[in-house]
This record gives structure tokens, sequence and C-alpha cells, in this order.
């Protein structure tokens, strides 16, 4: 009788990241095969896994199309701002016991096992990627409306848009400040750090690899070159309502003039 040699598992499983929304409410999703609580992650089938991030990023690992799409029709009412079509981000994990646990440009991310813990710190670097994607776009829309604004207001010196206009690029300026600033800590590492220091190199290989940090500074000082000009604008515009106030009171002072020298010419005729 032959022996029947047993089915080893795939050795390469593709990780993905997908922004589903601008929030994901995971009070109360706790289940029994949670494996985390801050992300959320749990298993799904028979070697997937989930991580739900609270800045609107799922990220699943070994599941089927169906799977995934079961997954994510489940959350669709804890999704706030949810998109019809959100960015993706996707990794290969190819499962080495003797691998040094490293990412290179142009291979796969190489891991010794799909243990829970590398699972959340491979979702932590991934989420934070496909996210810092989001705001870079959000905050380049911003500055396509900015740049013309600022070029003619260098070569008039004078404001090109009305108030109103003014108003609303104000508007754009301080709603992209409020998505991007604090929705992702990319400074901070994954909690699975804490309890397993092991996978701090694999962490770092990752945030190296997808520029995490370098992305966040680019991010930030953007932030703050859209901050300065909300303000300048603002500043713009109250000069231009002190001018007119300004304007306004002058007239008024002449207007009383006229009417005092029409009164005395009155009366001296009428003498």
């Amino acid at each position: 009788m032959t022996e029947v040699s047993p089915v080893t598992a795939p050795t390469r499983l593709t990780a993905r990241a997908l922004i589903v929304g601008e929030r994901i409410d995971t009070a109360g999703l706790e289940r029994p095969d949670m494996i985390s609580s801050l992300p959320l992650a749990f298993r799904v089938g028979t070697q997937g896994m989930v991580a739900l991030f609270r800045f609107g990023v799922a990220v699943m690992v070994g599941l089927t199309p169906l799977e995934e799409e079961d997954t994510l029709m489940k959350l669709r009412s804890r999704v706030m701002g949810a998109r019809a079509r959100g960015d993706d981000e996707t990794a290969v994990l190819e499962l080495a016991p003797d691998s040094d646990e490293q990412k290179s440009s142009s291979g796969p991310i190489q891991i010794k096992n799909l243990s829970p813990p590398r699972f959340l710190v491979i979702a932590d670097a991934l989420a934070k990627t496909v996210a810092l994607a989001r705001d870079e776009r959000e905050v380049n829309a911003v500055f396509d409306v900015i740049e013309p604004f600022a070029a003619k207001l260098a070569a008039s010196g004078r404001p090109p848009f009305r108030r109103r206009a003014m108003l609303k690029l104000i508007g754009q300026a301080l709603l992209a400040q409020h998505r991007v600033s604090g929705r992702v800590a990319v400074e901070e590492k994954p909690d699975a750090l804490w309890d397993h220091p092991e996978l701090e190199r694999l962490y770092a290989r990752l945030a190296d690899e997808y520029e995490l940090n370098e992305r966040a500074d680019v991010l930030k000082r953007k932030l703050d070159v859209i901050g300065d000009t909300a303000q300048a604008l603002t500043d713009i515009i109250d000069a231009d309502r002190a001018t007119r106030l300004e304007a306004a009171i002058v007239i008024l002072i002449v207007l009383e003039l006229i009417a005092a020298i029409v009164q005395i010419a009155l009366a001296l005729h009428g003498r």
C-alpha cells in the first residue's frame, strides 16, 4: 500500500489592504476567534486573517475572493464615509522558516510563519501605506487649487478671486487639515511589538520599504503650507474688510461735511 504524503500549506499568500471608508466603527465587534482588539483582528476560514483599522482600512490575508466579499459586505454597516472604490495595496507573503524576514523592492515579504503577531505587524505597515496614499491625494488636490491662486496673487499683488471663492478655498484647506491631521499615527509602532520585540527588524524593514516616515514628514510639511495659506487668505479677507470699512467711514464723513456746508449756505442765503 502506497503511503500518501501529507498536503503542505502554500508557501505564498497575498495580503491586501483596502480603504473602505473614512472610519470603521469596531466597537462591539469582538468575537471568539479574535486575535487582537486594537486593531480588531480575527481569523476567517482555514488560514485567513483580517485586521480592521479605525482610520478606514481593512487588511486581509489568506482569504478567498468569496471570503473577502463576505467580510466587506458585513462591514458596510460599520463604515462611515464609505467609498465606491477605495485605494488598495497588495503584498505577497512568502513563508520561509529559514528566512531573515526581509522585504525587497522586487520580491515578496519573507516571513518565518504567519503567526498572529507577524500578521499584525505586516497589516500595520500595509494599512499605513494605503492610508498615506489617500491622504497624499487629498492634500495634493488642495495644492492644485492653491498653486494657481498663489501664482496670480504673486503676479498682480491682488487676490484674483472674489470673497466667496476665497472662503471656499479656505474651507478646502481646513477640511484637508481636519481629515489628515492625526488620522494615521505613522510614527507609532504596532502594539504587537511590545510583546514581540523580535519583530522590530521586520517592521523596520517594512517601514523603510514603504517609506512611511519620509512620506509622513512630507505630508506634514504640506499641511503646514495649507495651514499658512488658509491663515494668509483670512488675513487678506480681514484687510479687505477693514479697507472697505475705512472707505465707508470716509464717505460718511464727506457726506456729513457736504450736508453741513449745504445747511450753512442755505442759512446764509436766507438772510
